[in-house]
């Protein structure tokens, strides 16, 4: 992929949350251009062939990606979810720039890394440690077997590694793109603790904004799912 096919036009706004942890739906006219650029880019893109390197399939003119569990369909008419819905601005900018960054050779797969250790994240790692780490932390300190079913029921399976954790859980958010939750519950004077680790392959498919943002819809999605368990 050429540069402009990694970046979007100038003045793209940064993706953002309220207050209940929800994607901020756009106010700006600039959401919109930038859709409409990915969209041109990605009627310009080969499906067929990005499909075979992400591990993705492509029906008829669609192609077609599995993104936490939910069904999206991308094509140069758009992004639609499984009810023929646009979804919130997030999970678009994250697929257009997943399949328009699709690497041409596939990445080593490497190791499990913290945010903060990839390239380019310094701007955000206050961000991902608010929003994921210490949301996290906060919010299942002391109930450590209803994190463990909130992870269940949004997918999470035990990573095929043995690790000193009082859970570890894994999640497929994109094809090639896993997510590895880290948890240790609170003792005595000892706060809770929880780290959230990404292939290093991430680097190749996704920049750091969507990388940030995939670690706080991860968040976002088991304090959910928690909320709703508890119903």
């Amino acid at each position: 992929m050429n540069e402009e096919d990694a970046n979007p036009i100038q003045g793209e706004e940064t993706i953002t949350y309220d207050q209940k942890g929800e994607p901020m739906r756009p106010r700006s006219p600039v959401f919109e251009e930038n859709y409409q650029y990915y969209l041109r880019r990605i009627q310009e893109a080969d499906l067929k062939n990005i499909a075979g390197k992400l591990g993705a399939w492509v029906e008829k003119d669609e192609l077609i990606i599995p993104f936490f569990q939910n069904l999206y369909r991308i094509s140069g008419r758009g992004v639609t979810g499984a009810r023929g819905e646009r979804p919130e601005y997030f999970i678009s900018v994250v697929l257009f720039k997943y399949v328009l960054l699709c690497p041409e050779n596939e990445p080593h797969a490497g190791e499990w890394r913290s945010f903060r250790d990839f390239r380019d994240a310094a701007p955000l790692i206050t961000y991902f440690s608010a929003n994921v780490k210490t949301a996290l932390e906060r919010h299942f300190s002391g109930r450590l077997k209803q994190l463990e079913s909130a992870c269940k029921t949004i997918g999470g399976h035990r990573p095929g590694i043995e690790l000193r954790y009082d859970l570890a859980m894994e999640f497929d958010a994109l094809p090639k793109i896993p997510i590895l939750l880290l948890f240790n519950d609170r003792e005595d004077e000892f706060p809770a603790q929880c780290q959230v680790l990404f292939a290093q392959q991430t680097e190749n498919h996704l920049d750091m904004e969507c990388t940030a943002g995939l670690g706080h819809m991860l968040a976002d999605l088991l304090i959910r799912s928690d909320k709703q368990l508890r119903n």
